[in-house]
């Protein structure tokens, strides 16, 4: 029996090096990292298959803009500077702290998630970003202020593949999924470290 919807998970990465405006579906990808490599080639062999006359599966394939909250990977930012926030370990910073991203918030990406995979008119490439663009050392601020302790920083060279900005226009996602993001950045976080704070397990090791 065919699969009538694949929800393909790629990133905002695949379109690179930006101007600091909003990067809308139709911009062309410039990846800048193997991992953005990578995702731009899933998200064209999954959307060449589907467009096969013989084939019953639709396609959208998901750019989803930073994505952070509880149970995120312990190498990711939100989740270090937390952590580092709340057992005083030094944070390791890439950069001088100036890189902006568009944050998701977990919750929202997985309502994304499900409308592309149940909306029948959903085809195509989406962005899903959150709407909380920041930089990377107001983030380190907001956890600041949420566990009342200054973070040790130790900055470090640039990693190489990573981009100054990334912006989410969002028009497509609410005009086809009907969805827009609800958490922002703070409220977020917040919600990250009440979690963090139940299960101090979760803190890892890559602050």
């Amino acid at each position: 029996m065919g699969v009538p919807r694949l929800v393909v998970a790629s990133s905002s990465s695949v379109y690179g090096p930006a101007d600091g405006g909003a990067s809308v579906e139709t911009d062309r990808p410039q990846p800048a990292s193997p991992y953005a490599v990578t995702k731009l080639a899933e998200e064209q062999l999954c959307l060449a298959h589907s467009a096969q006359a013989h084939c019953p599966t639709s396609v959208v394939a998901l750019r989803y803009f930073t994505v952070y909250g509880p149970r995120q990977r312990p190498d990711m930012l939100t989740h270090r500077a937390l952590t580092a926030a709340l057992t005083g370990q030094p944070l390791r910073l890439y950069g001088d702290g100036h890189q902006r991203r568009d944050f998701t918030y977990i919750d929202d990406a997985v309502a994304a998630t499900i409308a592309a995979a149940t909306i029948p008119a959903a085809s195509g490439v989406i962005n899903v970003g959150g709407g909380s663009s920041a930089s990377l050392l107001e983030v380190i601020d907001i956890a600041n202020s949420l566990a009342g302790r200054e973070i040790q920083v130790h900055q470090e060279t640039p990693r190489s593949g990573d981009v100054l900005t990334t912006r989410a226009n969002p028009g497509r996602a609410h005009e086809v999924l009907g969805w827009q993001p609800r958490v922002d950045l703070h409220n977020g976080m917040r919600t990250h470290m009440q979690a963090l704070t139940a299960e101090p397990s979760a803190y890892g090791r890559a602050a």
